[in-house]
């Protein structure tokens, strides 16, 4: 499984090693009590219906990169902070990747898991 993204005619792959939080464990715990993630690495969270969902950075000792996506389409891209970053938007599905990892990802752009 790989993030991709898709911009006019350019392919990136964003990470190929993909974890799915698909549990309410795993989507309650996301990244926390992880000192870090490698390159290459994205967390999915996949929801029924587009929302507002939100992303906390409490206990989560590095900064990230979060796409919240509708329908494969970004809705919005932010960096969160180390320990005290939080934003939400609406998204039927959610990817944190390593901080850097999504620099060329702009709202509008196509990010699918394939």
């Amino acid at each position: 499984m790989r993030v991709v993204h898709d911009r006019g005619d350019e392919t990136a792959v964003l990470a190929s090693e993909v974890d799915v939080a698909d549990s309410f464990l795993s989507r309650a715990r996301g990244l926390m009590f992880r000192t870090s993630i490698p390159a290459g690495y994205a967390l999915v969270f996949e929801f029924d219906e587009p929302k507002r969902r939100d992303v906390h950075m409490v206990f989560v000792p590095f900064a990230i990169d979060v796409l919240w996506l509708v329908d494969d389409e970004v809705q919005r891209v932010e960096t969160l902070s180390a320990w005290t970053g939080l934003d939400a938007a609406e998204a039927d599905r959610l990817i944190e990747l390593p901080a850097g990892a999504a620099a060329g990802v702009r709202v509008g752009d196509t990010v699918r898991v394939a």
